[in-house]
């Protein structure tokens, strides 16, 4: 019985090495996706976040057509990555709002004058209420909204080039 005593500590200590190496190699999935999927948007208004769009509520956003909502703020370098995929998305025809976060509105004029302006209407959500309240896990972030308000489709991160289809039929979608 001696004998296994001596080598209890190791054969511990190689279990507990084991499960933490598993754990390294095979992280958790770290996206948080929203719990607001399949439910309706929060009732918000927001004030205009740009000198040439109009504020954004949830009432903009049940107008019976389907639209994204894309949750930006000029600071973010991804939302600037994301930029070209966004006028590509309006111009296959998707109609396109936005909630700027944390942000003012001279930042959110000039980060719209340097990379384009996608959107119909952008509020501004100076305290990240509203996108706590959609489940959103930061910026950029884009919601799919049916035309009845409810959120059907979350997509977490920046829009690349291969991301465009896949948003757009979640659109279509919406709108059957």
């Amino acid at each position: 019985m001696s004998r296994w005593a001596i080598w209890l500590p190791l054969g511990l200590f190689l279990a507990f090495f084991a499960l933490f190496a598993s754990g390294l190699l095979k992280p958790d999935d770290r996206v948080i996706a929203s719990k607001m999927v399949g439910k309706p948007i929060p009732a918000f208004t927001l004030p205009a976040a740009a000198s040439d769009r109009p504020a954004l509520s949830s009432a903009d956003l049940a107008t019976g057509k389907p639209r994204l909502l894309n949750i930006f703020a000029s600071w973010c370098v991804p939302c600037a990555a994301e930029a070209p995929q966004l006028m590509a998305l309006k111009q296959a025809g998707a109609e396109i709002d936005a909630v700027a976060i944390r942000d003012a509105r001279a930042d959110v004029d000039q980060f719209l004058g340097r990379w384009g302006n996608p959107y119909a209407r952008i509020g501004l959500d100076a305290r990240s209420s509203l996108q706590i309240a959609m489940g959103s896990s930061g910026v950029p972030e884009t919601f799919v909204i049916d035309g009845k308000g409810t959120i059907v489709h979350q997509h977490i991160g920046d829009i690349r080039a291969e991301d465009v289809p896949t948003i757009l039929e979640k659109l279509k979608e919406a709108g059957r």
